[in-house]
């Protein structure tokens, strides 16, 4: 079961749907990427897509960030995520979008959303193909604030680009059969 490693709901064990249609993210691995980005949390505005549990904008939350976003449309996500909010107490921190990433992504660009971070646990199997899709949504929409962070999980065997549209990879990290990889836009690298 996930649970929450650090921050206000510390050690509060999160709802995780049954079966392997989702695979929260380790505590190892959780860990590692809060602590790769550690200094961007307090205050930010997190996105989290495919959330799955929820646990990641959960742990942002917990951490000081001022807002989160969760994108998933599966049933036993949706309730998943509904119930550890409800737990945490993060429900009015947090805005659940419940459609495709597509039509969420488009939505928020609509409204002119910015984020800090915006963090992706795709299906392994399709993490090349929609770490693409999300990178060509980022930059579309002009969701990343100045200075914000893409970040990929995938399978360590999943092939992700180093350089995705406006995205350029800044950092690749492997924890097992793990691969976490941190984009920035390139306009960012220049400055």
């Amino acid at each position: 079961m996930p649970r929450v490693v650090a921050g206000k709901c510390k050690g509060t064990v999160l709802e995780a749907p049954k079966g392997d249609a989702t695979r929260p993210t380790t505590d190892k691995v959780k860990e590692a990427i809060f602590s790769s980005i550690q200094m961007r949390v307090p205050d930010s505005a997190f996105l989290d897509v495919f959330s799955g549990t929820g646990q990641m904008a959960i742990e942002a939350l917990s951490r000081g960030a001022e807002q989160a976003v969760l994108i998933d449309q599966a049933g036993p996500s949706l309730r998943a995520i509904g119930n550890n909010l409800k737990k945490t107490h993060l429900e009015e921190s947090a805005r659940l979008l419940k459609m495709p990433f597509t039509q969420a992504l488009q939505l928020l660009g609509k409204e002119e959303e910015k984020f800090d971070i915006v963090f992706m646990d795709p299906p392994y199997a399709m993490a090349e193909k929609y770490s693409k899709a999300v990178a060509e949504a980022i930059e579309k929409y002009r969701l990343l604030s100045d200075g914000g962070i893409f970040i990929v999980e995938s399978d360590v065997s999943a092939k992700i680009q180093e350089n995705v549209t406006n995205m350029t990879c800044i950092k690749s990290c492997k924890y097992g059969s793990t691969l976490v990889t941190f984009f920035v836009e390139s306009e960012t690298m220049q400055k």
